[in-house]
């Protein structure tokens, strides 16, 4: 049972990564990163998943360091961009996100993106950052099997995370299994499809027994599949109701008819036909 957004998981090199936490994709640099990461770190949240992409590290370093929060105590994601990528321009490109994160280390480095002839190189970039102590582990984002396959024979290390698009609309169901058979822990973006399933009724019918939100039913489902989630929100007490998710539990038929919501639906690019 998991009972706080403090429960752990543990990644493949033995590091514990929370089940639970924030990601910053599309806040705004400057005052609404610093204060959303800053009031998140109050409400608890000890995960922070940010990317050079979103331009928004300086204001997740910030806060992390006005919080007063230990260091050792707060998980910190960020991720290589696209047109950064290859061997020299991802190591420079992770200099460059430690400096403007403030941060001596991270606790987890992704590929944002499978650039094609790119990303095993990048991976071995990783794969040095990693050996170096200055990434606690390192991972992928948007890679599908293949892309899995591709690392996983050509590289020294298995990604200890793959980050992708995961919600009831697009459950990921042969991915997901791959990824657990190669010890890899999955962690969801857009989990709740960008709210374009709280209308289901199926879903309100669950949270309506529950006494709880659609939002927060599809929360509770990805941490009951074992998976990471990082739900957005700039909203203080939106923040707060994503965190409620910890003193209720899904039936194993309450998961069953949500996974039966599954159309293979993206509303995120697709990894295999992704314009890089």
């Amino acid at each position: 049972m998991l009972t706080s957004m403090h429960d752990t998981v543990s990644l493949n090199n033995g590091l514990k990564m929370p089940i639970f936490g924030l990601g910053v994709y599309k806040v705004e640099e400057g005052n609404q990163t610093f204060d959303t990461v800053k009031t998140a770190l109050e409400l608890g949240y000890r995960l922070i998943d940010t990317a050079a992409f979103y331009e928004n590290e300086a204001g997740v370093g910030q806060a992390i360091k006005e919080s007063g929060i230990p260091r050792q105590d707060i998980f910190v994601t960020t991720k290589v961009w696209n047109d950064q990528q290859g061997y020299d321009s991802t190591l420079k490109a992770f200099e460059n996100s430690l400096e403007k994160l403030g941060l001596e280390y991270v606790n987890l480095y992704l590929i944002h993106w499978p650039v094609k002839g790119k990303y095993l190189e990048t991976w071995r970039a990783l794969e040095k950052i990693y050996r170096e102590g200055k990434a606690k582990a390192i991972g992928v984002s948007n890679f599908n099997i293949d892309h899995l396959r591709d690392i996983l024979e050509n590289g020294t290390e298995v990604p200890a995370v793959n980050q992708i698009e995961l919600h009831p609309l697009l459950s990921q169901q042969e991915l997901r299994a791959f990824c657990q058979e190669k010890n890899i822990k999955v962690e969801a973006w857009s989990p709740i499809a960008r709210g374009r399933v709280l209308e289901e009724p199926v879903l309100n019918q669950i949270a309506e027994k529950h006494g709880k939100s659609p939002a927060q039913v599809i929360l509770r489902w990805h941490l009951q599949n074992g998976v990471i989630v990082i739900p957005k929100s700039v909203n203080p007490a939106r923040l707060q109701e994503n965190a409620d998710i910890f003193d209720f539990e899904l039936s194993n038929e309450d998961i069953e008819k949500i996974n039966s919501l599954n159309k293979n639906e993206r509303f995120g690019a697709d990894p295999d036909n992704f314009d890089f």
